[in-house]
């Protein structure tokens, strides 16, 4: 016995992960903004009388979050942000109370180094005044990010997709329909969709981009390297981006990646930034990144070649940075080498491991 109270999820939390579970919450962009508000709720109705206090009591909870829901990456990656905004908000408030007005014009260098001395001497244990509606003010505006987070990603399609361009995708990201959708308001274009067997979500997005009167082609998986030579740029969704700016993206996307590279194409990626994740894929790890699917449309289970072969279908691909051309986030494009840079203001390194 180590003494120690087991922890439980809060009711609200472990409502959230029944239903995920159950496929009745879907999206990237719905689980971050349901895991937000239920962390909102924590900080605004638990008790806690200090910072270090609210760091233990998200981390706790997070980690149930993230034990239950392993492959929801955007679940993590919320709390992470969540406890750096608790981190730079009790920071602001110390910085408040030792600085006064007066000291407002000090040089950069010089409130730089201080502000670096004091976050490394900070005692999250002491109580602060006023941080419970400095939190709930900062996670406001966190929602409305997310809020407005699709819209500002789509208004830089204008941007890189230029008229008369034939654009290549795979399966069915809400991201690259929007994207597409927009760019097709002021530019003449063409679009290559794979449909990305066995699921086939590409016929989806086919089926939208014909709606929307945009000259649509679906194309098997096995095309994409003969269509490629024609193909002026490659834009896809990813499910995240690891710390070394790789993707873990929907399979198929690495043959597609390959493709381009071969007849120096372009490949852009639409990720937002709560897709933006500090985990590294490692070789240990490689049976925790991806997820199999059921083998039923690859290989039927009454064929008489399913007695004698196994058959895998993996959800996933590994992208390597090497193939990815830019980023487009919500705050804008970025090359995969300043991934680290991003991830750098969006968490705090103490939080990397929940």
């Amino acid at each position: 016995m180590t003494g120690q109270e087991e922890v439980c999820p809060t009711p609200e939390i472990a409502q959230f992960i029944h239903d995920v579970r159950l496929n009745k919450i879907v999206g990237s962009h719905k689980l971050t903004s349901r895991t937000l508000a239920l962390l909102t709720n924590l900080i605004s109705k638990s008790e806690w009388g200090t910072a270090e206090n609210l760091l233990e009591q998200i981390r706790q909870q997070g980690h149930l979050l993230v034990a239950a829901l392993p492959q929801d990456i955007v679940i993590a990656n919320t709390v992470r942000r969540i406890l750096k905004i608790v981190r730079e908000e009790y920071d602001s408030a110390q910085l408040r109370v030792h600085y006064d007005e007066a000291q407002t014009s000090l040089s950069l260098h010089k409130l730089v180094t201080q502000t670096s001395d004091h976050k490394r001497a900070n005692d999250y244990s002491k109580p602060q005044e006023g941080l419970k509606d400095a939190l709930l003010e900062h996670l406001s505006e966190i929602e409305t990010e997310l809020e407005t987070c699709a819209e500002n990603l789509t208004s830089q399609a204008t941007e890189h997709i230029h008229s008369a361009e034939l654009i290549m995708t795979l399966g069915h990201s809400k991201s690259v329909e929007k994207f597409l959708k927009k760019a097709s308001e002021n530019r003449n274009i063409e679009v290559i969709v794979a449909e990305c067997a066995p699921v086939c979500k590409g016929h989806q997005l086919a089926t939208n981009l014909g709606k929307a009167k945009i000259q649509t082609t679906l194309i098997p998986d096995s095309a994409i390297f003969a269509m490629m030579s024609r193909v002026n740029k490659v834009i896809i969704g990813t499910q995240c981006v690891l710390a070394n700016g790789g993707l873990r993206a929907v399979c198929g996307a690495y043959s597609l990646a390959l493709a381009a590279k071969h007849f120096s194409v372009p490949v852009i990626v639409l990720a937002p930034t709560y897709k933006l994740t500090p985990v590294h894929l490692s070789s240990y790890d490689q049976d925790d990144f991806n997820i199999l699917a059921n083998t039923e449309g690859v290989l039927a289970y009454n064929s008489r070649a399913a007695r004698f072969a196994k058959a895998y279908n993996p959800v996933f691909d590994y992208v390597p940075p090497e193939l990815v051309t830019l980023f487009i986030t919500n705050t804008g494009g970025n090359a995969p080498s300043y991934v680290y840079r991003l991830l750098s203001e969006l968490y705090h390194p103490d939080d990397s491991e929940l």
